[in-house]
């Protein structure tokens, strides 16, 4: 593709360490129906094979862009990606996931026709070590006015805040300085304030994108962290509202969303103490989700409480040291 030629879309891949995944990643979009469009690949300081596959990929084919970087992580990628991109549309595919050929081609279709800011698809859960399929079972279908999408968006059931099942109209980013915050669960963090601009969101009750679930997963990989980075998500998202004069608008579907991320901490917790076989302090750590809950979804919160964010949930080995000390 030459530097001349603006394409349609811009595909932005983060890649970090995905050498067994990388390659039907990029097949999977080399593949597809919809001909216009261009990958950029952010290499993210991996330590296996992914970038010489990558280059492979480069050589063999003139729509691929790769951008070599020291481990950022990957929200620093993707913002990477997004600063070189010059479609049109934006959509973000994970490297140790692959989708349909008819991916690009039925969300942009879906923008198009529709006159979408944003179309959405749904996805398979792929479990590697058994090829097993199983399609996201919460679905809807339609054509939806900003109010409508950024309810069904809050409440993160029929449509979630997951970056990659997505084709999104770039001004979206680029006209507000939308970028992605470096934690983990940065989507959620993020999705609100792209949706918040969009006059029309599309839904396709078609599973085009194929999420693969291995021991290397984010919800895998589960610790204490990544489940803080869950609970500041919340925190960021009624920043976000708030900053925006929209929490007494989307109130309701905020608070339902407080309540389905405190059952899922409690479900990681419960989880992460497992895995220790130490469930000492797991009972504390619940205690002080349900605390952190009770604060963000208050009606009125301060500024300092939501911005000055301290550590939730402890890890078991820290909490051990905790009780030693004492």
């Amino acid at each position: 593709m030459t530097e001349t030629h603006t394409p349609v879309i811009s595909v932005v891949i983060p890649v970090y360490n995905v050498e067994k995944y990388v390659g039907k990643c990029l097949l999977s979009l080399e593949e597809q129906t919809f001909g216009d469009f261009e990958i950029i690949a952010v290499n993210d300081g991996s330590t296996d094979g992914s970038l010489e596959i990558l280059r492979h990929f480069e050589e063999k084919y003139d729509n691929i862009t790769i951008i070599d970087q020291k481990n950022e992580g990957m929200s620093q990628a993707r913002n990477a990606g997004m600063a070189l991109a010059r479609g049109e549309y934006l959509t973000f595919v994970d490297s140790d996931d692959y989708v349909a050929p008819t991916f690009l081609e039925e969300l942009h279709d879906a923008c198009v026709n529709y006159g979408a800011d944003i179309s959405c698809c749904y996805y398979y859960y792929h479990f590697i070590d058994s090829d097993f399929l199983f399609e996201y079972p919460f679905r809807c279908k339609g054509v939806f006015n900003r109010t409508q999408a950024m309810n069904k968006l809050l409440r993160d059931v029929q449509i979630q805040s997951l970056v990659w099942n997505k084709l999104y109209r770039r001004s979206l980013f680029t006209d507000y300085g939308i970028t992605f915050p470096t934690m983990c669960f940065e989507d959620m963090a993020t999705a609100n304030k792209v949706f918040a601009h969009a006059d029309r969101v599309v839904v396709l009750d078609r599973p085009l994108y194929y999420y693969n679930q291995h021991s290397m997963s984010t919800l895998a990989t589960m610790n204490a962290n990544k489940i803080n980075d869950f609970i500041r998500a919340i925190a960021m998202v009624r920043i976000s509202l708030e900053k925006n004069g929209l929490f007494e608008k989307y109130k309701k579907s905020y608070l339902a969303l407080t309540r389905k991320t405190c059952n899922c901490c409690y479900l990681y917790v419960l989880k992460m103490h497992g895995e220790k076989k130490c469930m000492r302090g797991c009972m504390t750590n619940m205690r002080q989700i349900s605390k952190a809950m009770r604060v963000y979804s208050a009606d009125k919160i301060s500024s300092k409480a939501l911005c000055e964010f301290s550590e939730v949930v402890a890890s078991p080995e820290k909490l051990e040291e905790n009780y030693s000390v004492r």
